[in-house]
């Protein structure tokens, strides 16, 4: 009796859907291409609606999560530690887009699938914990209220940055990283440019202020 472990489900979907990625730019991101590619990666092709009870919004929300966890597996291999926080970050991006570089078409389709009602929860769902993924990825242990922000910074960032890749036909996609770099200098700035807002406001004349120091110039003492 042959004592070969038998895949675990996670496993078997994710063999599934990196099998579907050279159907989907000819047939979709349907039914039809899991089973095709159920059959490919040796499952009956009624294994596809098995595996994805929910049908095409679960298998494309599982390739997210699944792109997600190669993410973490690819970074982990790269030398970072001495790396500045914004190569950490541009690694991590990169990380997350390098890998399926062959099978842009399949990301473009899923992606154009968002709108629909059905992918509306799991859309958002999987845009946060991507960006959290990756913040979780670089070290971050924020609590406090930065903990949101980076998030939203770095979806911008993420966003942007897909979009350009999906249309970046240069060679080694150099102009994405380009691009990338520039996007994560324009964000660099936010919180020098918040930091120089606050200490200009605190210099900023308050009604308590300056009646204190009119009280102070009457009474012949010097306020400061």
């Amino acid at each position: 009796m042959s004592t070969t472990a038998v895949p675990d489900k996670q496993a078997r979907r994710d063999a599934l859907v990196m099998a579907a990625l050279k159907h989907v730019p000819f047939d979709g991101w349907t039914m039809a291409a899991l089973q095709r590619a159920a059959t490919d990666a040796g499952q009956a092709a009624h294994e596809a609606e098995m595996l994805f009870a929910g049908g095409v919004p679960e298998a494309v929300a599982h390739f997210v999560a699944m792109a997600d966890r190669l993410m973490v597996e690819d970074y982990a291999k790269l030398e970072t530690a001495k790396l500045k926080h914004r190569e950490k970050i541009a690694g991590i991006v990169r990380a997350r887009l390098e890998r399926w570089t062959p099978h842009r078409e399949a990301v473009r389709r899923a992606l154009a699938l968002s709108p629909m009602p059905s992918m509306a929860g799991r859309t958002l769902k999987g845009a946060y914990a991507t960006v959290d993924t990756m913040w979780k990825a670089v070290g971050d242990k924020s609590i406090d209220f930065s903990f949101y922000t980076k998030r939203a910074l770095l979806a911008g960032v993420y966003g942007s940055t897909l979009l350009f890749w999906l249309e970046d036909r240069s060679e080694g996609c150099a102009a994405t990283w380009a691009f990338l770099d520039r996007r994560i200098d324009n964000v660099m700035q936010v919180p020098k440019l918040r930091s120089r807002i606050t200490e200009r406001l605190e210099k900023l004349p308050t009604p308590g202020r300056a009646l204190a120091k009119l009280t102070g110039l009457r009474s012949g003492r010097r306020t400061v």
